[in-house]
Formats: C-alpha cells, structure tokens, sequence
C-alpha cells in the first residue's frame, strides 16, 4: 500500500504531465525530514535539461487576475489599493488552501504544513534566539502579520471564500501565516518576456492591469541574466535591511522581472555548490516548450543516478536562510554580523543636537554589515582566505587627506575591515567637545563665515576626520561590539557553550542519530528549531569574537600614531 507521501506524489506528478510539464532527467521524491521533497536525477539528459514548466502554471499577480472564479474580484481589489502585488499572491494562497475543490489542490498537498522558520517556533523554541538580531525581527514581523490579518486579510479571504459558496468557512491566523511563509521561502524573481506579461489588445496598446501591476512594484536596477537560479526573497523586517535588493519586477528591454512561485521547479533544495540554474525559455527554442522554465545541469558530466539536485539560493547567511526558509548551513561562508548604533541613544551623548545636525549632513549610517569575508583581508585574516583577498585595498574606507596637513593618512588603513560610511557615524558620535569645536572651525573656514554655500557631505566627514581622527570611533565600535556579544551570551553562554551543546544533541526529527543511550539523549534532545538557532548564535558569536580582535587592534594601533 501507498505511504501518504507517496500517494500526494502520484496525484501531483500526475498534475504536471497534465499541465504540460515534463520531467526528462530527474524525478521528485522525498528528501527527509528537515527538507521535504526534493528533485533528483533519474537519468542523463544529453542536453542538460532535467525539467521543463510552462510558465502558464506559475502563480504570479497575472495568474491570480486572470483565475476565473477570484480574478474578478480580486482585480477589484487591487485596483482600489487594498492589496499589492505580493499580498495579491500570499491572498490567493490562503483562500485557495482553503478550498476543497481547487485545481491547485495536487500541488498544495506536496507543500510543507510547518516550516522552520522563526514565525513558526514556539515560546521555548524562540528563546533560543534571544540576543540575536532575529530575535526582535521575529516578533515583530508576527506582531505585523498578525495586525495585517486581523485588519484586512480575514475579511478579503472571507469574502472570496463566499465566491465558492462556502461564506461560513473560519479564515484563521495559521491559514495566511503558512500563505506567507509559502510565498517567501519559494517564490522566485522570474524573468517572463514582456509579450507574455504584457498581451496587445485590439488596438495594440500594452495591457492596462498588467502595467499597474509592474508599476505597483518595488523596482531595482542590475538584475542581472535570465538564469540565476535564485529566489530572489528577502525579509522586510528591520534586522536585513539592503542585505539584498528585493525586485518584485522590473523592465529591462525586453524582459519584465515578476514574483511568483513555479511548481517543480520550487521542490530544489539549497546547497551552496549548486547542482543545477533554471532558465527560462520564451520561443521554444531550446526545450520545445515556448514561454517556459527549465532546469538545467550546471555539471559537464552527466549526473549521478538518484543524486539530489540542488540550486543555490544566493550568498545568504545564516540570518536569512533561518528566517526565510527555516534551516541554516554549518560554517556558512556567507555569514554576517549586524552592528548598530541605538538611536535613541544620540539624545543621551554630549551636544546631540549638533551632532544630530553633523550626521545629517554627512548621511551618515548608524548600522552596517560586516560579512565573514571582509576579515580575509584584516589584519588577522583566516588561514584558508586567498591571497587576492588579503591583498586587497581599501583605501577609499576614509578621507585620506587634510587641508591643513595635520592628519595623515593611517599606515594601517589597508588592513581597516569595517565600512567607512559606518565609521564616519561613531566619529561624530564620540567626538570631545574640542573636535566638535575644531570641526565647526574647519567648516567655516571652507565655506566662509556668512554660510555662502553648504559644505557637502564629503567635506563634512573630512572635516570630522581631520578633527578626531579614528581612534575615538574606534573605541566606540569596540564598545558595540562586545555590548554585542553580552547580549549574545546573557542566557546561552559562550560560543564553546553552543560548541558543547551541539556535540551532544539529538534531534527530534532524527533520533536515531544519537550516539548516546537512550536515557542519556533524552537529556539533550533537541527540536530542529533550537539546534538551528544554537547553530546560528553560536556563529553570531563566533563572527564578533573576530570582529572584536579586528577593531582592538585597530584602536592600538590609532592610538599609536595619533600620540
């Protein structure tokens, strides 16, 4: 008899060929626990291509509009603002979920129940992450989608449910928080061919819902190819901001970047070498399949037979892999660490108003990233990084030079890691009441006393740079960073604390991994969730223990040359 999974399977592979899509050198299958099912090859594809999906079953704002029970309805609702080209899609899900008799139903029934990531933890689970950047994001992106809920999202669903004559159907909190988990761990940038997303009517104008839709959107510049193979999905909380570019969809020639999710193509599973990119094929020409999008194997040699292949889903960290999609790599070479200046602090330091004015004047940054790579090139760089990294220079990372001679530029700056415009912040934020007399000077003195013109922001930071020098925000950053790392380690311990738990655990999902007895493991047996988040604090910690001993030694040697 059929296992449950493999019953869903057969009814969703079913589904495919039914909707034209071809699986020609790999096959779906279950995966495991953490990842669910996956894509694996079957067989060698002589032109690479393992799977081919009409973009005709994309669920994409387009398709939603176009659906021929909702699309009316949900067309009225977006021409009056009340939702926007992403909650148009999350909407659909949670109503479509819902309903018994939908044609999206073979494939809903292969999609995860839960998920692992931060909005789905529990109490106990969410702890784990205290003193984490995720930790605030995480209550309040559910604090967020729950007020979104409760004020919009239970009364559109309702009223759509009504269309399919079940009014009295209970929208609840779970429906739309699994709708939006769904949409942002597998919704993919997808490069549609503009006559696709934009057909000609009869007076050959461009179609007037589709431009709102693509107007409507956050748009970026630099997509890049047509084959990338990566969600483009990114947390719009406050802990990731700019980590990268969420393009909902952009113009580019001939070419219009939409949001939406592919069945099949969505079932690969992230490995940072990836064992295949999608493309996408708008004539047909290289799979048969106009408007299509294809799998292809990024390997020259043919594919080992019930091999998993993956994609890459970007160069995340650790951060963004747990909060979007649930899981986290082990010794994540993408892996960074946030610093962050509170404001609400400024009001507590000396003249913060004037230094208030000085920050806005300069746009300075009162927070940064600090990817694992930049400590490649500091000055205790690790073992394995290349000697082009180490190589590298930076001395565009201050004002290296001064009208009055009086600075000169530091010998360490090569080895400098952290980012200037960051640094340019806590100089003005530490700055003595002499330097900040010292840089009114200055300031004057270029721009004349009657305040003629404004010095830019370049002259600004020069003018700080000059007064203070670096050994001030130095000690500043310092000081963050191990306010960072207490906060870290109030509760969990250290990083060799993690090191130790997690040589120890079991895991719920897998217990027959443990070493121990069966006594023994019970005492350490971990939730995925928590051996995620023991896994991402302790790299936390572990990247602001290195950042720590890059800016300490920084603020020596700038104490050194500023004597």
């Amino acid at each position: 008899m059929a296992t449950p999974e493999e019953a869903r399977l057969h009814q969703f592979l079913q589904w495919l060929e039914l909707n034209r899509a071809e699986l020609r050198g790999c096959r779906i299958k279950y995966s495991e626990s953490s990842k669910g099912f996956g894509i694996f090859s079957s067989n060698h594809a002589s032109d690479g291509i393992l799977l081919v999906v009409p973009l005709d079953l994309a669920i994409t704002p387009m398709s939603v509009l176009q659906d021929p029970l909702l699309g009316p309805e949900c067309r009225a609702m977006f021409e009056e603002g009340e939702v926007d080209d992403r909650l148009l899609i999350t909407l659909f899900l949670t109503v479509e979920h819902l309903r018994e008799n939908s044609s999206w139903k073979p494939y809903f029934d292969m999609l995860p129940t839960t998920f692992g990531n931060p909005l789905w933890f529990s109490e106990d689970e969410l702890l784990e992450l205290k003193g984490t950047t995720l930790y605030r994001a995480a209550q309040l992106q559910k604090k967020t989608l729950q007020s979104l809920f409760d004020e919009k999202v239970k009364r559109l669903a309702t009223k759509l449910l009504t269309l399919d004559g079940h009014p009295e159907r209970d929208v609840k909190f779970e429906d739309f928080l699994w709708a939006n988990s769904i949409f942002w761990s597998r919704a993919l940038n997808i490069p549609f061919p503009r006559c696709y997303i934009f057909p000609m009517d009869s007076e050959g104008q461009d179609s007037d819902i589709s431009s709102k839709i693509v107007n409507s959107a956050t748009q970026t510049n630099g997509c890049g190819s047509l084959s990338n193979g990566e969600s483009a999905k990114v947390p719009e909380y406050d802990a990731l901001p700019d980590k990268v570019a969420s393009a909902a969809s952009i113009s580019q020639g001939e070419i219009v970047w939409v949001e939406g999710l592919v069945p099949g193509i969505d079932f690969c599973n992230h490995d940072f070498k990836a064992a295949a990119t999608w493309e996408v094929d708008g004539t047909g020409a290289t799979t048969g399949v106009p408007f299509s999008m294809y799998l292809l194997s990024a390997g020259e040699n043919p594919s080992l037979i019930e091999k998993e292949i993956s994609i890459s889903y970007g160069n995340k960290g650790n951060e963004e892999l747990l909060y979007l999609y649930g899981f986290v790599m082990n010794d994540n070479p993408d892996d960074y660490l946030m610093v962050h200046y509170p404001v609400e602090a400024i009001q507590s330091v000396d003249f913060s108003d004037s230094k208030t004015q000085l920050l806005e004047a300069q746009k300075a940054e009162l927070r940064c990233l600090l990817p694992r790579s930049l400590l490649n090139r500091g000055f205790f760089p690790p073992s394995n990084s290349s000697v082009e990294d180490k190589d590298k220079s930076v001395s565009s990372q201050v004002c290296n030079y001064s009208w009055s001679g009086q600075r000169k530029t530091p010998s360490y700056l090569h080895k400098l890691v952290f980012p200037a415009v960051f640094l340019n912040a806590l100089r003005t934020l530490a700055m003595k009441e002499n330097e900040l007399y010292r840089v009114s000077s200055l300031l004057e003195e270029l721009v004349g006393s009657g305040g003629e013109r404004q010095p830019t922001d370049t002259e600004v930071q020069a003018a700080i740079w000059e007064a203070c020098g670096d050994s001030g925000a130095l000690q500043l950053l310092v000081d963050l960073l191990n306010m960072k790392m207490l906060d870290l380690e109030e509760g969990s311990g250290t990083e060799e604390n993690d090191t130790k738990l997690l040589e120890k655990a079991c895991t719920a999902e897998t217990p027959e991994n443990c070493k121990e007895t069966s006594d023994i493991a019970q005492n350490h047996l971990l939730s995925g969730n928590k051996q995620s988040s023991i896994i991402y604090r302790r790299g936390q910690k572990q990247l602001t223990r290195l950042f720590v001993k890059e800016a300490e030694h920084a603020l020596q040697l700038a104490l050194t040359e500023e004597l």
